[in-house]
């Protein structure tokens, strides 16, 4: 029995046994402090037909990277290159060895070092075939290494305006990893010009070395071409575990955990949130969305960052804090971390060890109820539509035109919804304001909830527990009152152009009703950035550390983008987004609700 042994794979051997012995290490113990109720979802999930579908997204995702194809052609090629035909080459390669090698013994390096150990197979047709297949799969990755090269040198050729910085670990994975294909098509190709056996790619490369160093030198230095290929393998699996790297095996488990129902909590840091962090490849695709960095200059915050530091334990509050929470970045993730749940807990955690939960600071919530009239919907204007008094006058018209029977919560002052608590980490505070609007709301037994605020819309859609209660943002409920004939408007030939504010749009999925009343209207003109990848005002509650100026800055993206769609006026459906707009351009900014009141016949 042959065990293909030669001193040169020494190196190979260890750092295989290093890689393996620290992901099983970690694996383990993540999946051991589950909590009962993941770990229930995971025994119930795992014999099911949502393995299956983890499989084909692990194939789609993790092999072809069908997503960053989506976002950009050329770094989805990179990625699907490395990963796709990493894999392959270790597939074909051990079918290539099991068949040469015909039944005997396969050590875990057989595949690996196949062209030394193998006799040299030359003019046979299943040999020619495999090597022809062997040779087109390495030049595959190798496409991708030159590709990746080019990224780090000039990642505008690639599309890309920024690249990550990269830790001491990532660096040095990062040289193995790039030299890690040119070894391996050197070490094949000076065995294949001192023995022959390879096709296009290694042969033609062994025969040009031949004539240009001559057979003895290449006889002399074959062996080191392999001391090189194994020494590099070694040096990239030993770092993989401590680097961005990580992510090519961390991302299959993270599939499947998410499959069977398990997810990050926003209230409290749990073990699967090790799964997200490690899973991210840092591939910098989150960097170019980020508006702090385009327009206010901000570059050390961005998600990749914020995940990077609280994997290694170096989070500060102001990196958890200083973020839009926007989507924008979380919307082009390639893995499909759930970027804002991790911000969120990441925020409890600091502020459970600085903010007092003492009851004295509830002592203002005044629990005389402050609500008005008798009807079934009920109106949550929220604390920014009360400071904009056109938004409240033009609803006031809308619900008199489709003769609506209106309970008011909030008209003679309410309390508040509770989401900028909960963005600023303080979920217990939030949860003090949401169990007293949710009794108020039970006590006038509403059916109907409608809000002006996407702030409020998504709090009252997630974690509210209005049972029987159908929550709409007035962009939905004024939408069926024109479907259902309730209220009629005056079409004209204005244009409008629509900014979809982020809690609603990414945040809510409510795209499709504001165009629809708009259209209705007038003329509707689309700015360069809508729906899913609309820019954010800059004045987004999430972020606790931006300045003023910051938030003009980034307003601005929406001002110009007004200006180059020609559009006679800018609808919102945010008060806080029509504010935050208004001040940055001359040309007029309104609310759904109001061009909608201003157009009632």
């Amino acid at each position: 029995m042959n065990f293909y042994y030669d001193h040169f794979i020494i190196p190979f051997i260890i750092g295989v046994a290093i890689l393996f012995s620290i992901v099983i290490y970690k694996y383990v113990r993540w999946i051991v402090r589950l909590p009962k109720s993941d770990k229930q979802l995971l025994r119930r999930g795992i014999f099911t037909t949502k393995t299956l579908s983890a499989i084909q997204e692990v194939i789609l995702e993790s092999l072809l990277h069908r997503k960053i194809f989506k976002v950009n052609p050329l770094l989805g090629y990179m990625h699907m290159s490395l990963a796709f035909g990493w894999f392959l080459l270790i597939v074909v390669g051990s079918f290539e060895a099991a068949a040469h090698l015909k039944g005997e013994f396969l050590p875990i390096h057989a595949h690996v070092f196949y062209k030394f150990f193998a006799p040299a197979i030359i003019n046979t047709q299943s040999g020619g075939a495999w090597e022809f297949i062997m040779d087109f799969l390495l030049l595959f990755v190798l496409i991708g290494v030159a590709l990746a090269w080019c990224k780090r040198a000039y990642s505008r050729a690639m599309g890309m305006k920024k690249s990550t910085k990269h830790t001491r670990a990532d660096k040095i994975a990062l040289s193995a990893l790039w030299l890690v294909f040119p070894a391996r098509l050197l070490a094949e190709s000076f065995t294949s010009g001192v023995r022959g056996g390879s096709s296009f790619l290694t042969g033609t490369i062994g025969n040009f070395m031949v004539d240009l160093l001559g057979w003895n030198t290449m006889v002399a230095l074959a062996p080191y071409t392999w001391w090189l290929y194994s020494t590099v393998l070694a040096i990239f699996f030993i770092f993989m575990p401590f680097s961005r790297y990580m992510h090519i095996l961390t991302e299959i488990p993270l599939i499947f955990l998410r499959k069977y129902g398990i997810k990050s909590s926003e209230k409290e840091q749990k073990s699967f949130d090790h799964f997200q962090l490690e899973a991210c490849s840092r591939c910098g695709i989150c960097i170019d969305p980020c508006q702090l960095q385009s327009a206010a200059g901000i570059n050390d915050v961005q998600s990749t960052y914020f995940l990077r530091d609280r994997r290694y334990n170096k989070l500060t509050e102001s990196v958890a804090n200083n973020c839009l929470m926007c989507g924008r970045c979380q919307s082009k993730c390639p893995v499909g971390i759930d970027l804002n749940t991790l911000r969120l807990n990441s925020r409890h955690s600091f502020a459970s060890t600085s903010v007092s939960d003492a009851e004295e600071r509830y002592s203002y919530l005044n629990r005389v109820d402050p609500s008005i009239g008798s009807g079934r919907v009920g109106y949550f204007a929220g604390c920014m539509t009360s400071l904009s008094p056109k938004i409240l006058n033009a609803m006031d018209k809308i619900f008199e035109a489709a003769k609506e029977d209106v309970w008011y919560a909030d008209k003679n002052g309410g309390i508040c919804c509770g989401r900028p608590l909960k963005l600023s980490g303080e979920i217990e505070s939030a949860q003090k304001m949401i169990d007293i609007n949710s009794a108020l709301f039970e006590k006038h037994k509403i059916t109907t909830l409608v809000t002006s605020c996407p702030i409020c819309f998504k709090v009252f859609k997630e974690d509210y527990n209005l049972n029987g209660v159908e929550v709409l943002h007035h962009s939905e409920y004024i939408a069926r009152l024109l479907k259902e004939e309730r209220i009629q408007v005056t079409k004209s030939n204005i244009s409008y152009t629509y900014h979809d504010p982020c809690e609603l749009g990414r945040g809510s999925g409510v795209y499709k009703q504001p165009r629809d009343v708009i259209s209705t209207i007038g003329n509707l003109v689309e700015m360069k950035h809508n729906k899913d990848n609309a820019l954010c005002c800059g004045s987004s509650l999430a972020n606790l550390e931006i300045r003023d100026d910051q938030q003009f800055k980034i307003a601005m993206q929406l001002g110009d983008e007004f200006k180059e769609c020609n559009a006679e006026s800018m609808v919102t459906s945010c008060p806080l987004c029509k504010k935050s707009i208004s001040r940055v351009t001359d040309g007029k900014v309104e609310d759904l609700c109001e061009i909608v009141a201003n157009s009632l016949k």
